[in-house]
């Protein structure tokens, strides 16, 4: 790192300086030198990860870093938009192999949320210019695969089909994908009706008709990701909230990855502490930040999740992804103007409001 971290990385009981930066410096060292982020040394990558931690990198000042992951993408992206679900690095072979030739539409979108959170981090319009093709062509592919009542199937599969399937959480990610993409959007006048008329009638198919994606009750990001994801605000973001709080969260530990599993996890513990500071309970979102530092290495990065019945960590192994929603969330309680404008959502465009289809 070349500079001390923003006052907005310091919480009290979760981050002071020395340990910012230490975490800050943990997804660096990760970082190799063509930009990419895998989830840790020896594993893969994956396209939303990836953004995620270059997210985290700009809240720190580290922008060249950051910069670095969004060119990886930009040389990465396949003619059709998309990216791959994950490509190895430090598995044997080559570095940013094809690893899963399969391609999520949630993490083909999600450039447009980390491209937008880097320019309001730097104000840099010629990168913005210059990375606008990239995101506009993820976009088209990803609304290119909606489904019947607003929802977007879930993947590409290697054959060229889609499944007749959406996922609740990947689409109230690709719903902040298309908020945000339409922000740029706006800010470089070229409109996007066709994401607009997507937005809308994905943010009321989330809000308002469950039916509409596969069951995965048991998974807290269900839970959460519709308030995250900016389709929830207000009373019906805090009925959901505290509907399933005590089927989800481990008072003292964070928050279950499943509900059925005495195994809380880092990651989903640091987005719902920003889903709760979105709907203005930054209180309890301090809270759930202090609790998970029984997580926190040594070197400033953070294990995946910690198994209570057992008293273990598990698995062992420190991920980009979880130090990066970590200092995203700290972020965005800091009041770090980018963070708070791309998650608060009252800033993004709403996309074009629907009462139903078919």
């Amino acid at each position: 790192m070349t500079a001390a971290v923003p006052e907005v990385l310091l919480l009290d009981g979760v981050l002071d300086a020395e340990q910012a930066a230490a975490t800050v410096r943990s997804i660096l060292a990760e970082q190799r030198p063509d930009g990419a982020i895998p989830w840790f040394t020896g594993h893969h990558l994956d396209p939303w990860d990836h953004t995620e931690a270059a997210m985290a990198l700009d809240t720190a000042g580290e922008h060249a870093a950051a910069e670095a992951a969004y060119r990886w993408l930009a040389a990465r992206q396949n003619g059709d938009g998309s990216w791959y679900a994950a490509y190895a690095y430090g598995q044997g072979g080559t570095d940013g192999e094809v690893s899963n030739a399969s391609k999520e539409t949630n993490f083909c979108a999600y450039i447009a949320v980390g491209v937008w959170h880097h320019h309001l981090s730097t104000g840099d319009d010629a990168f913005l210019e210059w990375i606008w093709p990239v995101v506009r062509r993820a976009l088209d592919f990803t609304v290119g695969l909606r489904l019947p009542g607003g929802p977007i199937s879930w993947r590409l599969d290697e054959d060229g089909t889609a499944p007749d399937e959406a996922l609740l959480t990947g689409s109230s990610s690709i719903l902040h994908a298309l908020r945000c993409g339409l922000a740029i959007a706006d800010y470089l006048e070229e409109p996007q009706p066709d994401w607009e008329l997507a937005a809308g009638r994905l943010r009321h198919a989330v809000a308002h008709h469950p039916e509409r994606f596969l069951d995965k009750n048991r998974f807290s990001m269900d839970w959460y990701y519709p308030v995250l994801g900016t389709a929830l605000r207000g009373p019906q973001a805090l009925e959901r909230i505290e509907r399933d709080w005590e089927r989800f969260v481990v008072p003292g530990l964070g928050v279950r990855c499943v509900s059925d599993r005495p195994w809380v996890t880092g990651g989903e513990s640091a987005e719902l502490a920003l889903a709760l500071w979105a709907v203005g309970e930054s209180d309890r979102a301090v809270e759930i930040l202090r609790w998970i530092q029984r997580l926190r290495h040594t070197d400033g990065s953070y294990w995946t999740g910690y198994v209570f019945e057992d008293d273990a960590i598990w698995p062992e192994e420190c991920t980009t992804w979880t130090a990066g929603a970590l200092l995203l969330a700290v972020a965005a309680l800091g009041g770090d103007p980018a963070t708070v404008a791309v998650f608060g959502g009252e800033q993004l465009p709403a996309g074009l409001v629907v009462q139903d289809c078919c």
